[in-house]
């Protein structure tokens, strides 16, 4: 999959920026999730309703290589070490939290119950 904003997604790899405070977060998503944008918020920043009080960084859901099939993921390289939110756009609620750590790769699992019918 490619998008406007960056045509080469998903053929190559991913360089992360992390250490000391800054980590970086991996989430695993189902293939249904293909092309979805996901915002990551620091822990605590939704409003009532489900909306952020501002603009949060977004990438979408890629399917990348993984020997003989493809991993949809979504890759946030370069995290502040901190709780946060993920929260799929255009509507914004929540739908999971991490907590990121400095100077590593936290990985994590989209909800089955969260994808898209």
């Amino acid at each position: 999959m490619s998008t406007t904003e960056n045509p080469y997604a998903g053929q190559g790899p991913v360089l992360l920026d992390i250490g000391d405070d800054v980590g970086a977060l991996v989430v695993a998503m189902p293939a249904a999730t293909d092309g979805v944008e996901v915002e990551i918020r620091p822990a605590g920043s939704t409003e009532r309703g489900g909306a952020a009080s501002h603009h949060h960084p977004h990438v979408a859901v890629v399917g990348r290589p993984n020997g003989g099939s493809i991993a949809y993921t979504l890759i946030y390289p370069s995290v502040t070490a901190g709780d946060y939110e993920l929260a799929p756009l255009p509507v914004g609620e929540v739908v999971m939290s991490v907590t990121v750590r400095g100077g590593q790769v936290t990985r994590a699992t989209w909800p089955d119950e969260a994808v898209p019918p």
